[in-house]
Parts: C-alpha cells; structure tokens; sequence
C-alpha cells in the first residue's frame, strides 16, 4: 500500500483514513505493507508494517528520473506544485526555483534520497522520485503481496511503477480529484493528467462515495464496471470523552478543515453574520490553515463580526477531540467534498452537524441536517435551530452518535478485501 501520510502527523483526512482503513484491513485478515515518503518512526505500527522510503536505496534505476518514468510508460512532470500555500508564497517558490535553475534531476544507483513527504515546492519531484523507490521497494517484497492499493494522486505514479515491474495487480483510491480542489475552470491539469493515468493503469478504482465514482467515470473516462464506491468510516478506538472546560457562557459554532475555496469557508461566515443578528449569545470558530485564511479574516473584519469570530489556526490530535468537545454545533459547508470525515468525528462526540449536500458522506448520514453548500439563509436557519430548540440539537446528537457508531473501518475494509480478491488471478 503506498501512502502519503500516516497518523500521528498528517496534514488533512487522508492520513488519518489510512490509518482507519490498514486497522480494519488487519481484522479482516490483509496483511498490509504501508509506504509513505518520511516515516517519523512513532507511527502505530499494531496493524501494519511501514516502509521508510527515505531509508530505502534506489536499485531500479541509474539514469534519470525521466527514462525511468518513460520505462514506466509516464512522463515526469515540472516541479512548482503547491496544494496547500497562498499565492505569494507560490510566487515566492517559484521564483526561487528559476534562480537555481532546475530543469532536471536525476538519482544514482544505491542512493537514497530524504523525502520531505509535505506538500511543498518540490511535490511534484518528489511524487516522481517516489515513483523510483516504490518500484525498487515494490521489488524488494515481490513474493510478499499480491495486491498494489495506491492512495490518491501523488502515489499513482508509485503504483502504476510497481505494477509495470512486478506484474501485480493495482488498485487506485480516489480520495479526491481535481474538481474537487479547484473550480473546474483552474484544475491543474498535470494532476489531472497523472490521475487519469493512474486510473487507466489501475485493474481497479476505489471511490471514497457515489458522488466521486460518477465524478471518476464522467470526467475521467473510466468504465463503470472497473469503478466501486466504498465509503469511509471512522476509528474510535483510544477515544475518551473529554471534560473540557469553557472560558465563555456563550454557545459555541465550530469549522474545522483546511481553509481553502473546497471547504466553503466564506458560506460559513456569511451564515455566522445571518445568526448573530438574531442571537448575540454565540460564537463562531474557524479551525484550520489554507490559502483563504487571509481572505477570510479581512471578510469577517468587514462584515463587523471579529469579536465573536475565533481563527485558531491548524489542529491535530488531542486538539480536534477539545475543540469538538466545546462546540455545540458543527458545520462542514464544503463546496465539493469527495467524502468528509470530520463530520463523523464531531457526531460521535455527540455534536449537532450540518453538512452539505455537495459532500459524500451526506449519502450514509441520516441524522446530520443537509443544506446547500451556497444556501447561507438555510445554513443560518439550521445552525439557529440548533442553538435554540433544545429537543432538535439533543435528537440531533443522541441519534447522530449512534449513526455514526455504525460506520465501522471492520464493513469497509471487508468491502475492499472483495476487490482485491476480484484482481488477484
């Protein structure tokens, strides 16, 4: 299995979906050898086994990283790929890689290269270059697997590699695609071009919902009997209720995710500003980093609702558990949301939730209230109702808690145990 990222430090969902998903693969009976990038050496290794590739020398190659990706049948391509940083910092980046003049790079055989496994300015080198270990790793452990799962676009390339040089069957998970990220206008289109190419390659496609899989065939082509929607579920294990305490009486609104135009974050303050004029007992919190955490720090100041506005910056771990468990609502407004894990998070701390109705989870969730991403009157009205009728917020809650209790990583890595038996010869 290659990865990205694997708790404790991760940057967004896919980390942590990982984790999730390698625990009910081992109950199920998979045994998983999980690659990642950068291993920090304190991962919880109880259901896995994780391969640093930043401890592993190349041996599959010593010429450049472009013939090897033309042996691969990909074609490298041009670092500058940043997800997650603000435009001047982009422009900054840039302008410091044409200073340095890097126009290629290549690996030696028996090198090993230090990835970074962050989402910097060299992401897409370093996607290449995981390209080149995942092969060599890949060959390493031949007799040891009979699957290949690859997660998210910037493993494909590893994926698609291993199945080139080991003949093993390659199951993509489509996590998100271009379109969510972007409008579909400004999709990067040499993301787009990789995550085509890795679907193409793949025997099979694991969408994280129904909404991503008519995304994955209508956009990028791919028969529908080679796509199946598995949904993702959350990890519970090692949770405690929390006992936290308040610095303010005040009811307490929460959104928590990165900060950028995918998760809605303008209609959340927009809603904010519609329920404080009709309630001043409340305050608003915007958990999370991301491109638009200036924008909407200057929309808040504008719209005259900083003092009842809160940004705390990213959180993990412990942090997101406390933050849950102050709020007494919780709101994911994301404009395209292939899946969305937060939103079970909060309801299995008994938290009121509103979703919308553009997100994947909105097709396993009964009891989380459903609006309209760009609905902000509908988005004011729920998180209103929630904060003032004491009987809907505790229904919303104690039903809620059970629901997601149901959603078990065990049912969802039972569902992807079948297609890989479906691809094993």
């Amino acid at each position: 299995m290659f990865g990205w990222e694997f708790p404790p430090y991760i940057s967004g969902g896919l980390g942590t979906a990982c984790y999730g998903m390698t625990k009910g693969l081992a109950a199920n009976g998979v045994e998983v050898l999980f690659v990642m990038p950068s291993a920090s050496g304190d991962e919880d290794q109880s259901a896995v086994s994780i391969i640093n590739a930043s401890d592993v020398p190349v041996d599959t190659v010593s010429t450049s990283v472009e013939d090897f990706l033309d042996k691969v049948r990909f074609v490298h391509i041009h670092s500058n790929m940043m997800p997650y940083v603000d435009p001047q910092a982009f422009s900054d980046m840039v302008e410091e890689e044409r200073r340095k003049q890097v126009k290629s790079f290549s690996v030696n055989h028996g090198q090993k290269y230090k990835f970074s496994g962050k989402y910097g300015a060299n992401l897409m080198e370093e996607v290449a270059r995981y390209a080149m270990v995942g092969a060599t790793i890949a060959l390493q452990h031949k007799d040891e697997f009979d699957v290949i799962h690859a997660h998210d676009w910037l493993t494909y390339l590893a994926g698609a590699a291993a199945k080139e040089l080991t003949g093993k069957p390659l199951v993509v998970h489509v996590h998100a695609t271009s379109f969510d990220r972007s409008s579909d206008d400004k999709i990067d289109t040499r993301v787009y071009d990789i995550e085509r190419k890795g679907m193409e390659a793949a025997d099979r496609v694991i969408a994280v919902s129904e909404l991503t899989r008519n995304i994955v065939i209508n956009r990028y082509g791919i028969a529908p009997d080679k796509v199946v929607a598995v949904h993702n579920a959350v990890d519970f294990s090692g949770r405690t209720n929390l006992q936290v305490e308040r610095g303010v009486r005040d009811k307490v609104v929460t959104f928590l995710g990165r900060i950028t135009f995918q998760k809605g974050p303008e209609y959340f303050i927009e809603a904010a500003a519609k329920v404080l004029k009709r309630c001043g007992n409340v305050r608003f919190v915007m958990a999370g980093s991301g491109d638009m955490l200036n924008r909407c720090i200057r929309h808040v100041a504008r719209l005259g609702i900083s003092d009842r506005f809160h940004f705390t910056g990213f959180l993990r771990g412990a942090d997101v558990q406390k933050m849950f468990a102050l709020s007494d609502v919780y709101i994911m407004p994301s404009v395209s949301e292939p899946f969305g894990i937060s939103p079970l998070e909060a309801m299995q701390t008994n938290v009121p939730t509103i979703i919308s109705k553009q997100s994947g989870v909105a097709e396993v969730l009964k009891y989380a209230i459903k609006v309209d991403f760009w609905d902000v009157d509908a988005m004011a009205d729920a998180i209103y109702g929630l904060l003032n009728y004491g009987a809907m917020a505790d229904m919303a809650a104690r039903c809620g808690y059970d629901e997601v209790n149901a959603l078990k990583w065990n049912n969802a890595a039972y569902k992807i145990k079948k297609v890989y038996e479906s691809v094993i010869k």
